[in-house]
């Protein structure tokens, strides 16, 4: 009931931006491409950034995404200008259990009540604002870079946008001028380049693009340059270790939600077995996951290197792009190593790796997941089996991590 209730306001809201958009160019000058997500994700979005300049060569390309993830595009050379929005529903809050978060939690914003149904005000409220602010940006082109953003497919029309580009999503879909089918099992990298490829309903030249963006899908690779200060300070930091020459493997065990976490027992284990083989091991993470990376630390019969909450992201991004293999759970940080270029592993439990994993050489950025038959439940907070341990991620053993490492180690250069 709340549902329907909710697509008829949607529709409502559709037609009462009708009056705003403009009538469309004969071609396009201006692109807004809309994400509201976090790091990893918009890192899977780099591949459309790209596809999105090779497309339109001349046009001044706007990104638009949530102050949370700015530093992901900061350095981009696709994105001509990089505009936040605090998108409502994506700030992390540590009690969310969804693998991504919704703009349909009243929690903290002003609410009122239809019958049985209770309707959020905020992000309406959210919405006529920076709509009215992106107006001036007189757009051609939007695209909703995440398939079921009704808001900013939303955003779009209310902001005048002549042509919105999104996936036919219920909620999205009175917004869009072309809604491509949805298939809610693809890869979240594969539909932005279908995205992109939509563009325009139809355009001269729209062939030779086509072609173009054929062959940018062969291996389109996710995109994050650090800084030249970044790129100094690694060197400096692994001159001042003593690490020249060694094989450096960074894992980064952290991650923002709690199911998607491996015992640090195991961690600690696979430290010890690497480092026994003649790698140096560095642990990193947020300030948020020292407590982590202590436990993992304390753990170990030979001592790591200690970087947990002492590294930029830029930093870390250069830090793993010197490194020989980067380890994790399914997170940011691990898709920032694989836009480095370095080989990856990746533990996924409940996360979707067939949608929201590494996009890339999967023989450079390695999966590692337990067959389970629940997995994957999109579900991070707790198992929602009620286990303390979820077992998607309790079945991954060290001994399969460790022959993945051990793998890429010896392709990996010496």
């Amino acid at each position: 009931m709340k549902r329907l209730l909710r697509l008829v306001l949607l529709r409502l809201l559709a037609l009462l931006a009708r009056p705003f958009a403009r009538r469309p160019a004969a071609s396009i000058g201006a692109v807004l491409y809309i994400k509201p997500d976090h790091l990893g994700d918009l890192l899977l979005a780099t591949p459309a950034l790209a596809a999105l300049r090779l497309r339109y060569p001349g046009a001044r390309i706007t990104a638009l995404v949530g102050p949370w993830s700015e530093m992901a595009l900061r350095r981009n050379p696709d994105v001509d200008a990089l505009l936040a929005c605090p998108f409502p529903g994506f700030e992390r809050r540590p009690t969310t259990n969804d693998q991504r978060p919704t703009t349909n939690d009243p929690r903290g914003w002003l609410s009122f009540v239809v019958g049985r149904s209770s309707f959020v005000v905020h992000p309406y409220l959210t919405l006529l604002r920076y709509a009215a602010l992106l107006r001036a940006g007189r757009y051609d082109l939007a695209i909703v870079g995440r398939d079921d953003h009704w808001w900013g497919a939303a955003l779009a029309a209310l902001a005048g946008v002549p042509r919105r580009v999104g996936f036919a999503v219920p909620e999205c879909r009175p917004f869009l001028t072309n809604a491509l089918p949805w298939d809610p099992r693809a890869h979240v990298t594969a539909q932005g380049l279908a995205l992109v490829a939509a563009g325009e309903a139809s355009r001269p030249g729209d062939q030779e693009a086509g072609l173009q963006l054929a062959a940018l899908r062969v291996l389109p690779k996710p995109r994050f340059d650090p800084a030249p200060e970044d790129l100094a300070w690694a060197d400096r930091w692994i001159a001042e270790q003593g690490l020249a020459g060694a094989r450096l493997v960074v894992i980064h065990p952290g991650t923002g939600g709690p199911a998607k976490l491996w015992r640090p027992e195991r961690w600690a284990a696979v430290a010890d077995a690497l480092q026994q083989d003649g790698a140096r091991v560095a642990l990193t993470g947020g300030p948020d996951e020292l407590a982590l990376a202590a436990d993992i630390a304390e753990r170990m019969r030979s001592a790591p290197l200690a970087l947990a909450g002492r590294t930029s992201v830029g930093q870390l991004a250069a830090l793993q792009r010197r490194a020989a293999l980067t380890l994790g759970v399914d997170s940011g940080p691990l898709h920032l190593a694989a836009a480095q270029g370095a080989p990856t592993v990746h533990l996924y439990g409940p996360g979707d790796a067939g949608r929201f994993g590494p996009w890339g050489d999967p023989a450079r950025q390695v999966v590692v997941r337990a067959e389970l038959w629940c997995s994957p439940c999109g579900v991070f907070g707790a198992c929602p089996r009620g286990l303390a341990q979820p077992e998607c991620m309790d079945r991954i053993a060290v001994a399969q991590v460790l022959a993945v490492a051990r793998r890429l180690l010896d392709r990996a250069p010496c």
